[in-house]
């Protein structure tokens, strides 16, 4: 079972120096959002090219970093329509060159109506919200399947895919054999049903089944009545339990920090690399 940051999560820099940054923690992978990730990268389209798409995988193969996914989020129901047509090109040109960068998977979630804010809008929970991510996420799985790549997506509680069954039938509508699921349940989580995460990921378990690859791993402590994210290990989820089940459930799918500070990092990534060696 392979280990993996959002990379970004170090902070912008060249590709050679986040790939030290994530080996030195002991990642075998990354999470790439080239315009967070790379100084002087926009990742809009018409700026990848296949001798950059290679340049950036060898910084980091020559590191033995893996890209696990290409992260091109976007939120498919924005109010400026021409941000949507862009992002959707932005989406495709990743899908394209995926390939190139030795990429296994391009990440996006499901988005929102409130915009760029990504908060829960009564219209995310609508049969128009949905019919508009399916007609846009459809569109990107057919050409996935023409460039022979892959897409993960991922819901989360404020968003258009708000709950696991509707990630489920999304997916189920759209799917050429080219559509998986990332898990991230810090995601779908809120005040009001967090005391409820393992009966969400048990969920996420059943309805995904032998489709997840990408699990997102977060930690949290309730603060006045909210969900605040903390580092790995010092929050409620219990974390034994959590990998035991992704171990015994999807032992081939790549777990990545996702929001961890890098100050937290390594005593995090040395006790989830514990819970994953632990009866191996």
């Amino acid at each position: 079972m392979k280990i993996g940051v959002r990379v970004h999560d170090f902070g912008k820099s060249d590709p050679k120096t986040l790939a030290k940054s994530a080996k030195k923690i002991g990642f075998d992978g990354v999470q790439l959002v080239l315009n967070k990730a790379i100084e002087g990268e926009t990742g809009l389209p018409g700026t990848i090219t296949k001798d950059k798409a290679i340049s950036i995988y060898n910084a980091f193969h020559e590191e033995g970093i893996e890209i696990f996914m290409m992260g091109a989020y976007f939120n498919p129901v924005h109010s400026n329509k021409e941000l949507v047509k862009t992002n959707i090109a932005k989406f495709k040109e990743h899908l394209k060159y995926l390939n190139d960068f030795h990429g296994h998977y391009v990440g996006s979630e499901t988005g929102s109506f409130n915009d760029d804010k990504w908060t829960y809008h009564p219209l995310n929970r609508t049969e128009e919200a949905f019919q508009e991510v399916k007609r846009i996420f459809g569109e990107l799985a057919a050409y996935a399947k023409d460039v022979n790549a892959n897409i993960a997506l991922e819901g989360a509680y404020g968003h258009c895919m708000f709950e696991p069954k509707a990630l489920k039938r999304l997916v189920d509508e759209i799917d050429n054999g080219h559509v998986y699921y990332t898990v991230d349940i810090y995601n779908y989580l809120a005040f009001c049903n967090s005391s409820s995460y393992k009966e969400i990921f048990e969920e996420c378990l059943t309805l995904f089944e032998g489709k997840i690859v990408i699990f997102h791993l977060k930690d949290f402590i309730i603060e006045n009545e909210t969900i605040k994210q903390c580092a790995i290990g010092k929050g409620i989820i219990d974390y034994p339990w959590l990998i035991k089940r992704i171990k015994e459930t999807n032992p081939n799918a790549y777990l990545i920090f996702e929001g961890s500070k890098p100050a937290d990092m390594q005593e995090s990534f040395d006790y989830v690399k514990k819970l994953v060696n632990e009866g191996a």
